[in-house]
């Protein structure tokens, strides 16, 4: 008989105490197994760079004291996982509850976020469907999903499929707004945000 080893399973504190520090490849950990993430280069990190100082600046513009954290995990409920989103903007006024920001830059309520977004790449089912219901229990408001290449599934964004960005608002639970081509963006967080999808893809291409 062949003893089939089991592979280990991590918990949030074992996953940060192993990630590599200064580490050239991103891992998150996905139930309890640490997944190694495409990192976000070229056109992704163009895309996601791109949005952030967008928000950035609308931040600016309008005083506000909530802020784009250079670094921050997500632990969504339970103790098997842990995200990095390519985009978070958080909340000023509540940060300071979360009793995992000072020491681990890692928030644990949905309260410490305004804006989650992720930018699609070849593991779009991830940003679909497990973080999708993630963010959505911990109650993280607005969660974006850029698909600047139109990967996502078709029953995701449609046939034929097409560069999409979904923009999930929280209403007990998350209802969707999808918006393509010149369509101006409708963010509940930033609702002056003078920017259309199009704007966004054409930096991706």
């Amino acid at each position: 008989m062949i003893a089939i080893k089991e592979p280990k399973l991590f918990t949030f504190d074992e996953f940060l105490s192993w990630y590599p520090a200064n580490s050239e490849i991103r891992y998150e950990l996905h139930g309890g197994e640490i997944v190694e993430m495409p990192k976000p280069i070229g056109k992704h990190s163009k895309v996601a760079g791109f949005i952030s100082g967008k928000l950035f600046q609308e931040l600016d513009r309008t005083h506000s004291i909530d802020f784009i954290p250079k670094e921050c995990v997500v632990k969504p409920s339970g103790d098997r996982s842990g995200y990095l989103p390519d985009v978070i903007v958080l909340n000023g006024a509540t940060i300071d509850a979360d009793p995992r920001w000072e020491k681990d830059s890692t928030i644990t309520k949905g309260t410490s976020a305004r804006v989650v977004i992720e930018v699609v790449s070849t593991n779009w089912e991830d940003d679909y469907a497990l973080k999708l219901d993630d963010y959505e229990t911990m109650g993280i408001p607005e969660y974006w999903i850029v698909d600047y290449l139109g990967l996502g599934g078709t029953q995701f964004i449609g046939k034929p499929k097409q560069p999409t960005i979904s923009i999930y608002r929280l209403e007990e639970i998350y209802q969707v707004k999808q918006f393509r081509s010149s369509d101006r963006l409708v963010s509940p967080t930033f609702p002056d945000l003078q920017l259309t999808a199009e704007e966004i893809f054409r930096v991706g291409r």
